[in-house]
């Protein structure tokens, strides 16, 4: 049930209209100049209604950011933000895909693989896809970096769709059934973890990062996100047994392969599965059965898909993109800069991204092992049963929304739809949201209706900005932690 609240006012009805006046206005940016195939990626402006376009798109995202920062501390009532968040999709469901070219990518590798060839070995210009040119020219002859349950899915909206708009067409509404999935399981979370529900909802629903990326844009973190919530849900619901923990397993298994980011929510699952006192042996037996689940669901999608192990060997090229929105990157660009300027070149960003990556393994298990530590804490409070009930669930997925946030912050390459992982996790979970929102408010600017990155058109006062950021949270972290 949907969480009671009071009559919407007039700043909550003001919230709602001009988020969607924001939604029509990106939708009219789609149509002058948003990602059509029969645009190639090139700059936008020079487009015959770019200007146009971009004025839509601009003042568009600008609407529906501010309303969703207004109410930001919760919307009037969950029901109200399912139906505010409704609306603004209305217009964005018809729009052609926004922000981004991977839908275009989707398309080609489920044609490549229902043409009979391996997408995890050859790009989907080398097999052939008709529909090459709409593809990103960065893409085009890397393998496909999405486990062998998309790409069964990709294959599945090109054999029904006919043709690219029905494809494309198919994959929006993928999308759409992964969002819809998440809001089901959002308000169950939320009550778990002591988070108001019409918090939770307006956050992880109503943000553009949704709307706009995740829907619009027809991207795939859309299916691993609703199977990645709806196996969190099973888990916090379980009441005993094995049959719920390999279910939620299951699920969990399948939004991995979907997306291989989903894995390092996994280890946090495990702790939501443990029943009784937190223990070692607790933790092997139940979490023992979500593994089960989880390698059961990997092993039948990728025999069933017929293509093996060959998927993980795709995620290598994910970072063949250089952009200063990922910090490591950022920084990497930065000593390459000072290098030159000392009549060197240092090549740093493979080895900042390196760093990025060892921190951010170092981060993960900081982050399992504090929220281990806090739920040990918890055995000798049961008797305590209302905020032993609450603790468990928040401990672990407030652990895993910092992971995820993690991966999105250190990995090679960043794109603004990467933050909605974080984004509904830590709705449903978080105390304190401002952390979260604030930077979830800032990237939904990032990117231009056609797709093209506005990092590509400021690399270096970007990688700057980014280098500073990260110099200026690492001296607060160590300040902090000294204090």
């Amino acid at each position: 049930m949907t969480e009671p609240g009071p009559p919407p006012d007039d700043r909550a009805r003001a919230a709602r209209w001009t988020g969607l006046a924001g939604a029509a206005l990106v939708t009219v940016a789609g149509w002058l100049g948003g990602a059509l195939p029969t645009l190639p990626p090139h700059q936008p402006w020079r487009m015959p209604y770019g200007p146009a376009a971009l004025g839509c798109w601009l003042f568009g995202t600008a609407l529906m950011v501010g309303a969703w920062w207004a109410l930001r501390r919760g919307a009037p009532s969950s029901r109200w933000a399912y139906r505010t968040a409704g609306l603004w999709l209305v217009p964005l469901v018809v729009a052609p895909p926004l922000g981004s070219r991977d839908v275009y990518s989707y398309a080609c590798q489920g044609w490549a693989y229902a043409a009979g060839h391996d997408p995890y070995a050859v790009g989907v210009a080398a097999a052939g896809c008709p529909w090459v040119d709409s593809v990103a020219p960065l893409w085009r002859d890397t393998p496909a970096p999405y486990g062998p349950l998309f790409l069964l899915l990709a294959a599945l909206a090109v054999t029904l769709g006919g043709g690219l708009a029905g494809t494309v067409a198919l994959f929006r509404l993928l999308a759409l059934a992964g969002v819809l999935l998440a809001a089901l399981c959002l308000p169950g979370l939320a009550r778990a973890c002591g988070v108001p529900t019409r918090r939770a909802v307006w956050l992880g629903l109503a943000s553009p990062l949704v709307g706009v990326h995740l829907v619009a844009g027809a991207h795939n973190d859309a299916v691993m996100l609703g199977l990645l919530l709806l196996g969190l849900l099973v888990l916090v619901r379980a009441s005993g047994g094995a049959r719920p923990l390999l279910a939620a397993g299951v699920l969990l298994g399948l939004a991995v392969a979907v997306k291989a980011t989903a894995v390092v929510v996994l280890p946090f699952a495990a702790l939501v599965a443990v029943r009784g006192r937190y223990t070692v042996r607790a933790l092997l037996r139940d979490g023992g059965w979500v593994a089960g689940g989880v390698l059961a669901a990997l092993a039948t999608a990728s025999a069933v898909s017929g293509l093996g192990l060959g998927w993980v060997g795709g995620l290598a090229h994910s970072g063949d993109s250089q952009q200063w929105t990922s910090p490591p990157t950022a920084v990497g660009f930065v000593v390459d800069y000072l290098g030159a300027l000392a009549g060197r070149e240092p090549g740093a960003v493979p080895a900042a991204r390196v760093v990025g990556l060892v921190l951010l393994a170092t981060l993960l298990a900081v982050f399992w092992w504090r929220a281990w530590s806090a739920l040990r804490r918890l055995n000798d409070a049961r008797q305590r049963v209302r905020r032993f009930a609450v603790a468990r669930p928040r401990a672990a997925l407030l652990g895993a929304g910092g992971a995820l946030a993690a991966t999105v912050a250190l990995a090679p390459v960043f794109h603004p739809w990467y933050a909605t992982g974080p984004l509904l996790l830590l709705a449903v979970s978080a105390t304190r949201t401002g952390w979260f929102t604030l930077p979830c408010a800032v990237v939904v600017f990032l990117t231009l209706p056609d797709g093209t990155s506005l990092a590509r058109y400021t690399k270096a006062p970007g990688a700057i900005a980014m280098t500073a950021l990260v110099v200026a949270l690492v001296v607060l972290a160590v300040r902090r932690r000294r204090s």
